[in-house]
């Protein structure tokens, strides 16, 4: 079971910092290479619907981690800071949800009402600042489950 765990963890580590670093850099400079005009709203489309494809994947892999985590204290022995882990578990669950299902609909909704990119978009836009606004949100929700992700290798190290 703490195998599992840790391949889950580990696939959450690793689909967080491939998605942020690898696969939206690519998508755009690609998209906009290709297109100068749409790329960047193509490529804003495609990362959308792969980070909440890889969204309900985590939130799955989360769910599992936190009954591993449960049947292992049942079983015993229970793990060193069973209480601290299964919160950031929880906790990474939470924020992960949180953007799958609250803000990427709020930034849906923006990109399909702006009809056309959002980059067009004048710059004293309030769809701009929301959509702006929403990304960081979402930026920041994923480095914090990232964090998260990386605490629960630690205290797994520590056992």
């Amino acid at each position: 079971m703490r195998f599992v765990s840790n391949v889950l963890t580990s696939l959450w580590i690793g689909g967080l910092l491939a998605l942020g670093y690898v696969a939206a850099p690519a998508a755009f400079s690609v998209l906009q290479a290709h297109d100068p005009a749409g790329g960047r709203a193509l490529a804003g489309e495609l990362f959308g619907v792969t980070l909440i494809r890889a969204q309900h994947y985590l939130l799955g892999a989360g769910v599992l981690q936190a009954v591993l985590l449960n049947v292992r204290a049942a079983l015993g022995p229970r793990p060193r800071e069973f209480k601290v882990q299964l919160a950031v578990l929880l906790l990474m669950i939470g924020l992960t949800g949180y953007a799958a299902f609250v803000i990427a609909p709020k930034i849906d909704a923006i990109r399909i009402a702006a009809n056309g990119p959002i980059a067009a978009l004048a710059d004293g836009n309030p769809a701009k600042a929301e959509f702006g606004r929403l990304h960081g949100w979402s930026n920041g929700l994923m480095a914090l489950t990232l964090i998260g992700a990386m605490s629960l290798m630690w205290f797994d190290r520590r056992e």
